[in-house]
C-alpha cells in the first residue's frame, strides 16, 4: 500500500444523482469518441488500406495484409489494459481516462497523415502499424475506466447492469459516427475518396477529443476509489496482484467475450471485404446498413443491460451466446441471396445477438473483481479477448473465405465462438444485485457462483 488519501467527499442525494448523470454522460461520450477512433480504422481497412498500402498484392491477399496490420491494434490492447489498469487503481479512474482519450485521439489523427505506398513504399504500412499499436494501447485502457466511472457512482445494486451498459452504448455510437463520416466524405470526395477523402474522418478526431476532454475534466473521482484512498487500500502493483489473486476471473472474462468479439468484427469490418469482393455490393449501401444497425443498438444494448438486472447477468449473457451461435448461419444465408433488401436486413440484424451479450457484459466482468484491483482485473480480462478473438476474426474469416469460397465456413467459426463463451460463462460468478463494495474473498466468490 503506497498512497494515503483524505476522507471521501460526502454529497447530498441530489448532488450524488447529478454526479451519477455526469459520470454516465462522460463515460458514454468518451467511449463513443474512443470507439469512433478505433472502429473508423475497422471500416476503412476493408475499403482502402489494402489498395493504398499493399497495391501489388492480389485483392484478397491485400485485404489479408491490411487486416494483419489491423490486428496489431488488438495485440496492443491488453498492454494498454495493464498500463492504465495500474494507474486507474493507483491514482484514480478519472486521470487514467483523460490519458487514454488523448493517446487514442492523437494516434487516430496521425493515421490521416500517413503517406501511402505510392509515396514512400512499404514504409507507409510500417508507420501505419506503429500508429495502430499506439491507438490500441489507448483503447485498451479506456473500457475499464469508463465502466467503473459509471458503475461506481451507482448507490443501488439493482440497476448496475443498466448503468454499466451505457459506456457499452459508446461502441455502436462510435461505429455510427465512423460510418456516417466515411459515407459523408465518400459522397463529397467521389472518385477522389482513395486519394484524400478517406483521410478527413481521421483528422476530425482532433475536434472530438477536445469535446471529450472538456466533459471528462468536469467530473469527480468515483466514491469507491475515494473510499479506498481514505482507507489506504491502494495496491502498489495492482496488475500483478490481480493476476496473482484472481487469474480464473481474468481467463474466464476473456473467454466469455469470444462470441461477442469475434463475430462483431466480422459483421463490422470483414463485411466490407465479403460484400465487395464476393457479392459486389456498393460500398455506400453497406455503410448505410451499418449505420441503421448502429441505431438499433441504441435500444438493444441498454435494454439488454436492463434485462440482466431483472433475470440475472449470466442468464441474459447465455441467451445472447446461443443467439449468436445460431445467427451466423442466418446471416450468410441472407447475404448470399444477393437480394439487396435481404442483405440490408441481415447486416442490420447482425448487431442484435451481439448486443444481447454486450449490454450485460460490462457489469458481468467488472463485478467479478475486488474493488482495489477492479480497473486492472476487468481491463486485462476484457482486452485479452482482443488478442484471442477480436483481432484475429477478420483475418480468420478472410482466410476461411479464400480456402473454402463459402461464407458458411465463417458461420461455423462463429458457432464455435459461441460454444467457448457458453462454457466460460457457466463457470463465472454472478453478482447480480449483490453488494460489490467490499473486498472479494474466495468464499464470497464461491457463494456468488
Amino acid at each position: 500500500m503506497a498512497i494515503t488519501g483524505s476522507s471521501p467527499v460526502v454529497l447530498s442525494e441530489s448532488a450524488h444523482r447529478s454526479q451519477l448523470r455526469r459520470a454516465v454522460i462522460a463515460s458514454t461520450v468518451g467511449t463513443t469518441i474512443e470507439w469512433y477512433d478505433f472502429l473508423l480504422y475497422s471500416v476503412v481497412t476493408g475499403l482502402v488500406f489494402g489498395k493504398l498500402f499493399f497495391p501489388k498484392s492480389e485483392p484478397l491477399v491485400g485485404t489479408l495484409e491490411a487486416f494483419a496490420v489491423y490486428t496489431v491494434g488488438f495485440i496492443a490492447r491488453p498492454i494498454g489494459a495493464a498500463i492504465f489498469g495500474h494507474f486507474g487503481d493507483r491514482i484514480g479512474r478519472k486521470a487514467a481516462l483523460i490519458a487514454t482519450l488523448l493517446i487514442t485521439g492523437i494516434a487516430t489523427f496521425a493515421v490521416g497523415l500517413v503517406p501511402t505506398y505510392a509515396s514512400i513504399g512499404i514504409w507507409g504500412a510500417v508507420i501505419l502499424t506503429v500508429i495502430r499499436f499506439i491507438q490500441g494501447i489507448g483503447v485498451g485502457g479506456e473500457w475499464g475506466g469508463s465502466v467503473l466511472l459509471s458503475m461506481e457512482w451507482a448507490r443501488t445494486n439493482a440497476h448496475r447492469g443498466f448503468i454499466a451498459s451505457w459506456p457499452q452504448f459508446g461502441g455502436p455510437a462510435g461505429l455510427l459516427l465512423a460510418n456516417v463520416a466515411v459515407l459523408a466524405f465518400s459522397a463529397i470526395s467521389g472518385d477522389q475518396f482513395l486519394v484524400w477523402g478517406w483521410r478527413i474522418p481521421f483528422l476530425l478526431s482532433f475536434v472530438m477529443v477536445g469535446v471529450g476532454l472538456y466533459i471528462r475534466l468536469g467530473i469527480l473521482e468515483t466514491p469507491a476509489f475515494q473510499r479506498m484512498l481514505a482507507e489506504n487500500r491502494i495496491e502498489q502493483a495492482p496488475a500483478l496482484e490481480v493476476i496473482k489473486r484472481q487469474p480464473k476471473e481474468i481467463i474466464l472474462s476473456a473467454l466469455a467475450r469470444t462470441a461477442e468479439q469475434g463475430p462483431a468484427y466480422i459483421y463490422l469490418a470483414f463485411v466490407f471485404a465479403y460484400t465487395g469482393q464476393v457479392l459486389h455490393t456498393p460500398r455506400d449501401f453497406v455503410l448505410t446498413a451499418l449505420i441503421t444497425a448502429g441505431l438499433v443498438s441504441f435500444v438493444t444494448i441498454p435494454l439488454s443491460g436492463y434485462l440482466s438486472d431483472r433475470i440475472g447477468r449470466k442468464r441474459m449473457y447465455l441467451i445472447g451466446a446461443v443467439a449468436t451461435g445460431i445467427f451466423g448461419f442466418v446471416y450468410f444465408a441472407m447475404l448470399n441471396t444477393l437480394v439487396p433488401s435481404w442483405i440490408f436486413i441481415g447486416i442490420v440484424l447482425s448487431f442484435v445477438p451481439h448486443d444481447m451479450l454486450y449490454g450485460p457484459q460490462a457489469a458481468l466482468i467488472a463485478e467479478c473483481f475486488t474493488p482495489r484491483l477492479r480497473y486492472s482485473g476487468s481491463s486485462i480480462g476484457y482486452q485479452l479477448a482482443s488478442v484471442t478473438a477480436g483481432g484475429p476474426a477478420p483475418l480468420i474469416a478472410t482466410a476461411l473465405l479464400a480456402w473454402t469460397g463459402s461464407g458458411y465456413a465463417i458461420a461455423w467459426y462463429i458457432a464455435l465462438s459461441a460454444v467457448v463463451t457458453i462454457g466460460a460463462t457457466l463457470l463465472m460468478p454472478d453478482y447480480t444485485n449483490r453488494d460489490i463494495s467490499q473486498e472479494h474473498s474466495w468464499r464470497t466468490r464461491r457463494r456468488a457462483a
